[in-house]
C-alpha cells in the first residue's frame, strides 16, 4: 500500500490531473468525492477499481488520508478547503482559491493558524513557456521591467465557459477572475508585483444573444463534451446557457505595487486559442508565439530597428507530452514533494489570493463602467508566515 493516501473532491473536468499522484513515488488516490454517480463511476476508471467512492466529501474525513485535492467547481472550493485544513489534511486547491478576496483571505487565515500545508493549482508556473519568458527576465537581458502585455484569445470559450457553470457570476463572480487568474498570475510573477489599482471595460457582446434553452439533461457534461468544432461563426453556437451573465470580451489595464504597468485582454469568441505575453523592459522586450503547444520565445535587446522578425535572441520550444505542456504532472509533482518535506515552491498561496483580488477588483471597475478600482493588498503577517514556510 502506498505510503501517501490521497484523496480527491470533484471528479470533472480537471479529474485528470489527479491521476498525475499515482506516477508519484510510494503515493496513490485512495478515494474519491463526488454527488454525481456518473462522476464516481468516472473515477474508478481514474484511478482503479481499489478507489474508495464517496457521494460526500465529508466521508473523506475518516478515511486517513494524508492529503486532499479539491477540483470542484471554483464556489465549491470553500467548505471543503476549510474543513480539511481543520483537520490538519494538507491541502491542494484548483485555481482560482476562491471566487471572492474575503474567501481567499479565509482560507489562507485558516492554513497559518492550523500550520497545514496549502498549495493552488496555478500549473502554468510550470509551462515551458511561461517558464522560458521568466529565465530570461531574472538573467537581466531585458533590464528592469517596466509593463507587461497580455492578450488571452479563447477560441473555444463559447464551447468551454457559456454552456455550463462557468457562464454565471454566482459561481465564478466573472471570467476576468475565472479564466484570467492564471495570466493575472503569471503576469504578477513575470513583473514581480501586484496590481493595487486597476480599471477595466468588457461586456457579453455574442453569447448573450444567442442563448438556448437545453435540449437535453446536461448535469454530467464536461468541458470538452460541449465542443462544436462546426459551430462558425460564433453567433452560430446554440446550447449556451440561457442565464449566461458574465461578459465574453474583457480589457483591463492595473498599475503594480513597484509601479509596473499591465494589460489583459481576454476574448471568448476569437478563432484561434492561445495567450500571447509580451514583457518590456528598459532595454529590451521578450514575447511568445504559441503557447502550450510549442512555441517560441523571442527577445529583441540590441537596437532600434523597424519592424524585424530576427529577434536578437529565440527560445524554440517544443511539444511536450501532458496536459498544459506538461505542466499539470509537475504541478503535482511539486504539491506532493511539498506536502512530505517542504520547500520552495513555484506557486503560491499569497500570489493566488492575489490573483483573485485583482480579478474582483477589474470585475468590480468592469461593471461600473471602468472607475478605478483599488485592489487591498493581503495581511502583512499571513504574508509574513507563506513567505517563511513556502516561498
Amino acid at each position: 500500500m502506498a505510503s501517501m493516501r490521497v484523496g480527491v473532491v470533484g471528479v470533472g473536468q480537471r479529474a485528470q490531473l489527479a491521476t498525475h499522484v499515482m506516477s508519484c513515488e510510494d503515493a496513490a488516490v485512495v478515494a474519491v468525492a463526488d454527488t454525481s454517480a456518473a462522476a464516481r463511476h468516472r473515477a474508478s476508471h481514474l484511478f482503479g477499481t481499489d478507489v474508495a467512492l464517496r457521494s460526500d466529501y465529508h466521508e473523506l474525513l475518516d478515511d486517513d488520508l494524508d492529503a486532499v485535492l479539491l477540483l470542484t467547481p471554483d464556489h465549491l472550493h470553500v467548505g471543503p478547503a476549510v474543513e480539511f485544513l481543520r483537520a490538519k489534511v494538507p491541502v491542494f486547491v484548483e485555481k482560482p482559491l476562491a471566487i471572492s478576496t474575503e474567501d481567499c483571505d479565509r482560507i489562507l487565515d485558516i492554513a497559518m493558524t492550523e500550520r497545514v500545508p496549502l498549495y493552488v493549482g496555478h500549473n502554468l508556473r510550470h509551462a515551458p513557456v511561461v517558464r522560458a519568458m521568466k529565465s530570461i527576465i531574472d538573467e537581466g537581458r531585458i533590464g528592469n521591467v517596466k509593463a507587461v502585455w497580455c492578450r488571452h484569445f479563447v477560441g473555444h470559450g463559447g464551447d468551454f465557459y457559456f454552456k455550463d457553470w462557468h457562464a454565471e457570476r454566482r459561481n465564478t463572480t466573472g471570467l476576468l477572475l475565472q479564466k484570467g487568474a492564471h495570466d493575472i498570475d503569471v503576469i504578477h510573477w513575470l513583473a514581480g508585483g501586484a496590481c493595487r489599482l486597476v480599471v477595466a471595460f468588457g461586456g457579453l457582446e455574442v453569447y448573450g444573444s444567442n442563448a438556448k434553452a437545453k435540449s437535453s439533461e446536461t448535469s454530467d457534461r464536461r468541458l470538452n463534451d460541449w465542443y462544436d468544432e462546426s459551430a462558425w461563426p460564433p453567433s452560430a453556437l446554440r446550447d449556451v446557457n440561457p442565464s449566461a451573465d458574465v461578459e465574453d470580451i474583457s480589457m483591463m489595464l492595473g498599475r503594480m505595487d513597484n509601479q509596473v504597468l499591465m494589460s489583459y485582454e481576454q476574448c471568448h469568441f476569437t478563432p484561434d486559442y492561445w495567450r500571447n505575453y509580451t514583457v518590456i523592459g528598459d532595454s529590451g522586450r521578450v514575447e511568445n508565439f504559441g503557447d502550450l503547444g510549442g512555441a517560441s520565445v523571442s527577445v529583441w535587446n540590441s537596437r532600434r530597428s523597424g519592424y524585424r522578425a530576427d529577434a536578437d535572441y529565440t527560445i524554440k520550444i517544443d511539444p511536450a507530452e501532458g496536459d498544459h505542456g506538461g505542466a499539470d504532472k509537475r504541478l503535482i509533482d511539486e504539491f506532493i514533494r511539498f506536502v512530505r518535506s517542504g520547500g520552495e515552491t513555484e506557486t503560491s498561496p499569497v500570489a493566488a489570493r492575489e490573483a483573485v483580488a485583482t480579478g474582483v477588483a477589474a470585475t468590480t471597475s468592469l461593471r461600473a463602467g471602468g472607475q478605478p478600482v483599488a485592489v487591498d493588498p493581503p495581511d502583512i503577517a499571513v504574508a509574513a508566515y507563506f513567505a517563511r514556510h513556502q516561498e
